[in-house]
């Protein structure tokens, strides 16, 4: 395994613990989310060049532009739900289930 990609698997893999022990609020669930998805990207960015191919990827654009569309999301969920309570805590979501 190269440092780089020790690198990548170290920052999903503390994204992904962020995420399940610091989920007290939504905003701190949305940024441990993006960085779950800016590690996905730069690992899909740099697996051609790893590889040593040289044929480029369409894959790590899609990913980042799905990443822009789950953040714009999850940012007027997070707008919505403090305007309506009044704070960004996680225990308020339970009433946007069906």
């Amino acid at each position: 395994m190269t440092l780089m990609n020790f690198i990548v698997y170290a920052t999903f893999t503390m994204s992904l613990m962020g995420l399940a022990f610091h989920r007290n609020h939504l905003l701190s669930a949305l940024i441990c989310l993006e960085g779950m998805m800016l590690s996905l990207f730069i690992g899909l960015a740099l697996w051609p060049t790893l590889m040593y191919s040289s044929m480029s990827s369409i894959n790590p654009m899609v990913l980042l532009t799905l990443s822009a569309c789950e953040a714009g999301t999850g940012l007027y969920i997070l707008v919505a739900t403090s305007r309506s309570h009044g704070n960004d805590l996680m225990q308020n979501m339970n009433i946007l289930q069906c």
